[in-house]
């Protein structure tokens, strides 16, 4: 479960350095909660095809955040926001996420 979520936030973040097709199978797989045999019904491809394609697409995305860090600076501002104790400051901190 924690894949999932940790992959959406990844998503979030990314999402738009995909190509569509790569936004297709992430979605139908993760949001649409579809099997690999669905997808690949849907898309007139073998099963083995969908798999390969979200796995493509999870290893781009953790390819991003290796490369960029986005998802580990926003945990750390996070994190950090929950010490500050000026409250404007801390929802404005929160807010930007």
């Amino acid at each position: 479960m924690e894949d999932i979520v940790y992959y959406n936030d990844l998503y979030d973040l990314y999402g738009s350095l995909l190509t569509d097709k790569q936004k297709e199978y992430f979605e139908d797989y993760y949001f649409s909660n579809l099997s690999y045999s669905e997808m690949a019904e849907n898309y007139d491809v073998s099963r083995n095809a969908t798999f390969k394609q979200v796995h493509i697409v999870v290893e781009k995305l953790e390819e991003y955040e290796e490369k960029l860090g986005l998802y580990h600076k926003k945990k750390r501002i996070m994190e950090l926001a929950t010490q500050v104790e000026d409250s404007h400051l801390r929802e404005e901190l929160e807010n930007v996420f």
